[in-house]
């Protein structure tokens, strides 16, 4: 097992990426502690998850309780060599109708709260431990209506970069997983019934050149590969799992 004595913080771990990635590392040997807002949720994950995760209630965007829930955490399960800031909203930010308080509140959750939940556990990392941020190829799509949502994950990639410089003294590696169109709750109700998410799914599948939307599990196993040691020289990367929606559009089925 490839995460075999090491302990993770999962932010957003009761839900869609976060839940699936808590299960992949529980089942590769890791002790999980994650963190959501939800109490329900939290309790079902951690009765799913067994023994060996442990689920506190908080708020990305609250540095007090997240500081709360890595102490308890640590006290549980020991110092921390893994973090997936992996909590996050969509927030629509069309120009001309957005309101300086929703700009603020997806910036807030997506981009400043990664910062703390980094600076709250650095006390508690061990040396050589890595810390994966959730990015997204809306930073670089150029998608209308996202500018609050696209300069939170751009601000992700870009903060990792200083990171990675700031930690590496210390073996520490900072990295990014971006994904693409996954089939999570995030898209609230666009997926609110089955027929509303088949035609999203559809609507993806025709720009992304493997045709098809991707599942948490595509980026539950990047995320297992950069938290492990198989990728131990990787330092300061944005890794997209999309697909190939980024890297090569004119391949998808729209363009056929």
């Amino acid at each position: 097992m490839r995460l075999t004595n090491k302990t993770a913080l999962i932010t957003g771990g009761n839900s869609g990426i976060g839940l699936e990635t808590a299960r992949v590392f529980v089942a590769e040997g890791a002790k999980v502690i994650i963190t959501g807002r939800n109490q329900a949720t939290l309790e079902a994950a951690a009765k799913e998850l067994g023994p060996n995760a442990l689920a506190v209630v908080a708020d990305a965007t609250d540095v007090g309780a997240l500081e709360t829930a890595i102490k308890k955490g640590v006290e549980k399960f020991g110092k921390l060599d893994i973090v997936f800031a992996n909590a996050g909203i969509a927030g629509p930010s069309p120009l001309g109708s957005t309101t300086v308080e929703a700009f603020e509140k997806v910036i807030r959750t997506n981009l400043t709260s990664v910062y703390f939940t980094v600076q709250s556990a650095l006390p508690h990392l061990n040396d050589n431990a890595s810390v994966i941020l959730n990015g997204s190829v809306i930073s670089v799509l150029g998608m209308p209506g996202t500018s609050a949502y696209a300069a939170s994950k751009a601000g992700v990639r870009a903060m990792a970069r200083a990171m990675a410089s700031e930690l590496s003294p210390r073996g520490i590696r900072v990295n990014v997983v971006a994904p693409g169109a996954i089939r999570t709750p995030i898209w609230g109700q666009a997926i609110a019934t089955p027929e509303a998410e088949k035609a999203l799914e559809a609507r993806f599948a025709r720009s992304t050149p493997l045709g098809h939307i991707g599942e948490p599990a595509n980026i539950a196993k990047t995320v297992l590969f950069l938290a492990s040691d198989d990728a131990a020289h990787i330092q300061g990367q944005e890794l997209f799992v999309d697909g190939g929606a980024t890297a090569s559009p004119a391949g998808a089925p729209i363009y056929r």
